[in-house]
């Protein structure tokens, strides 16, 4: 069965350039388990229901509702796994600060991971809107044919809120660290993280940028094709390769079997 889903890369300026938001999955999850990934998971029902969540989004002109869905599943998972949430006091141009949001995961988090309440529920209580407008469209995988769960997954560029604080849940994930795309390429060459092959495509990707304004910019210029890697069985783990014209540096990589996807 193919699950839609959304992940989101949030950015800020570091010290030595930009940094994306990164988590890390528990040895026991059911998919990328130990490896670090950005936030994101599978659409929910209430992700889809456009019309009830109509006027809590800013939506840009000209997209689906099926790009408005999965904007919305990003925005979700973004506040389940790292306590951010990228929506603005209704009427404002500014995104919720800090104060406000450590507010709000306070009051709803836990609620909102259980299932107990949605989006719509927080947007209500708290007169918000959903910065659904600023996730700019990156990339768009689907899990290789034969895994036993398989995502059809949207990746979003979003910047990260200057005064709220990122942090894992400690519930789905173990980890997190702000780091820029060549920094954590290369700790995970040295052994420091697990960075299975679709996250090292995007970090790769990302990192091809100068700035986040650049990234945004390459993001917003560049078309974006869905991807579905073919998976060659090797003696102690997997190839995995991806067509040349698909915009990514890199096309084909071998993964141990110690990496489950």
């Amino acid at each position: 069965m193919l699950s839609m889903a959304a992940t989101v890369l949030l950015l800020r300026d570091g010290d030595d350039g930009f940094e994306v938001f990164m988590v890390k999955r528990p040895a026991e999850s059911a998919g990328f388990a130990n490896a670090l990934v950005f936030p994101g998971g599978r659409l929910d029902d209430a992700d889809a229901n456009i019309d009830a969540l109509a006027e809590l989004c800013r939506r840009p002109d000209g997209i689906s509702d099926d790009d408005m869905a999965h904007r919305v599943c990003g925005i979700r998972e973004t506040f389940e796994e790292a306590c951010v949430l990228l929506a603005r006091p209704r009427g404002s141009d500014s995104l919720i600060g800090g104060d406000h949001a450590i507010q709000i995961v306070e009051r709803y988090r836990k609620r909102l991971h259980s299932g107990e309440i949605g989006l719509a529920d927080i947007a209500a209580a708290e007169d918000l809107e959903f910065a659904s407008d600023l996730l700019i469209p990156f990339a768009h995988w689907v899990t290789p044919e034969g895994r036993p769960r398989r995502f059809d997954t949207r990746f979003y560029l979003a910047p990260a809120p200057a005064d709220q604080v990122a942090a894992h849940d400690d519930i789905e994930l173990v980890q997190s660290t702000w780091t820029s795309p060549a920094r954590v390429i290369a700790e995970a060459d040295a052994g420091l993280w697990t960075v299975v092959f679709v996250t090292r495509a995007n970090l790769l990707k990302l990192g091809e940028a100068e700035s986040i304004p650049d990234a945004f910019d390459r993001a917003r210029r560049s078309r974006v094709v869905m991807i579905s890697p073919q998976v060659e069985r090797v003696e102690g783990g997997s190839i995995f390769r991806i067509p040349a014209d698909a915009g990514y540096a890199i096309t084909e990589r071998f993964e141990p079997t110690s990496f489950r996807s």
